[in-house]
């Protein structure tokens, strides 16, 4: 049982974004490194996403490893073309001009080969000179900065008239680079707290870099700030920090025309 997953409506009232600024987020950084209109998005959940990109004038495909999501944005999104599929292994049989992948989800490719299959199939899913958006934690915020790795955060949020209470830990794994968490939910009528596990890939932004360029992009932009995500909200237009010292890391990456098949 995966609580959120398995209840998409709860998930977005655990994630709210009411004002569609990770869609937006995605709008502005095609539009101002001249992406297309045909849009794949990797990792899609509830398409809450897809859903406004769809309405603002892209085509949108969406894949992602939840048939609950999926069932999720057949009914709320009919406009986008969904199919159940692993990360490392899709095939839809076609090409986009604009591959995205938010909130982190490209990091659950723990491996490097893993990660290096993902980027493959983001290469095959590409245009010429199509454009990769991914965003995600940054492992760079890690050294030396415990703010996300000390205590246990307690947050609550009330679905369907029942609360559901979660405690969430964070600890780094470091041999492998990996990010784990541990959360506790609990709520009325439930007699024993569900425990979920996840981990991320902890990604440096040098790493990042190779690791598009063994698989044939080009950066074009790779910050920490602003984002859908970040303390500094993201506003069309808004330059770009390269410091990345903050904890969430954006790229941009266009698919280099000689690295087409």
């Amino acid at each position: 049982m995966n609580l959120l997953t398995d209840n998409p409506e709860l998930y977005e009232h655990q994630f709210p974004d009411p004002g569609h600024v990770a869609a937006r987020f995605v709008h502005d950084v095609v539009t101002r490194f001249g992406g297309g209109r045909d849009l794949l998005d990797v990792g899609c959940g509830t398409g809450r996403d897809a859903g406004w990109l769809s309405r603002n004038g892209y085509r949108v495909a969406g894949v992602d490893s939840s048939e609950n999501m999926l069932a999720h944005v057949r009914e709320h999104h009919p406009a986008v073309d969904v199919a159940l599929a692993d990360m490392r292994a899709f095939d839809l049989g076609r090409r986009f001009d604009v591959v995205t992948c938010l909130d982190s989800a490209m990091l659950y490719c723990h491996t490097n080969a893993d990660l290096e299959a993902f980027l493959g199939r983001c290469r095959e899913h590409l245009v010429p000179g199509g454009l990769l958006v991914a965003e995600m934690r940054n492992g760079a915020f890690f050294l030396g900065n415990r703010e996300l790795l000390d205590g246990v955060r307690t947050r609550s949020v009330t679905w369907r008239g029942t609360e559901y209470t979660s405690h969430t830990e964070l600890w780094i794994d470091h041999a492998p680079q990996l990010l784990r968490r541990r959360r506790t939910w609990e709520w009325a009528g439930r007699t024993e707290p569900l425990v979920q596990r996840s981990a991320w890939r902890l990604l440096f932004p040098q790493e990042l870099r190779h690791l598009l360029d063994l698989a044939g992009f080009d950066v074009l932009a790779l910050f920490d700030s602003p984002g859908p995500r970040t303390d500094r909200p993201w506003t069309a237009g808004a330059p770009l920090s390269g410091a990345l010292s903050g904890d969430r890391l954006h790229v941009v990456a266009r698919l280099r025309r000689s690295g087409c098949q």
